[in-house]
């Protein structure tokens, strides 16, 4: 299944991890939970009870690759790299 098809499914959740400033900046992806980079070891057991496929963003995608690939470690399976905002408004409003 490809991004695009992830993000169709209503149990999709989108997690950003860019700073709250970059949000303000650069707007938002609706729907998306905002937890910062550096907050996600600490809100672990929240985002366990996050809907799955769990899809990542930040700004460019490499933040949320170190996030994919850090989740992974703790366990979690159903996740993907979404790559950057811009991207990811893209294939929503496609």
């Amino acid at each position: 299944m490809n991004l695009k098809e992830l993000l169709k499914k209503s149990s999709a959740t989108l997690l950003d991890v860019r700073e709250k400033e970059e949000l303000i900046k650069e707007g938002e992806v609706e729907g998306a939970i905002l937890i910062p980079m550096n907050e996600i070891p600490s809100k672990i057991e929240e985002i366990r009870n996050f809907s799955t496929p769990l899809i990542v963003f930040c700004r460019s995608g490499i933040r949320s690759e170190k996030i994919v690939n850090y989740l992974k470690k703790e366990g979690f399976n159903d996740i993907y790299n979404g790559g950057g905002f811009k991207e990811i408004n893209q294939l929503l409003n496609s």
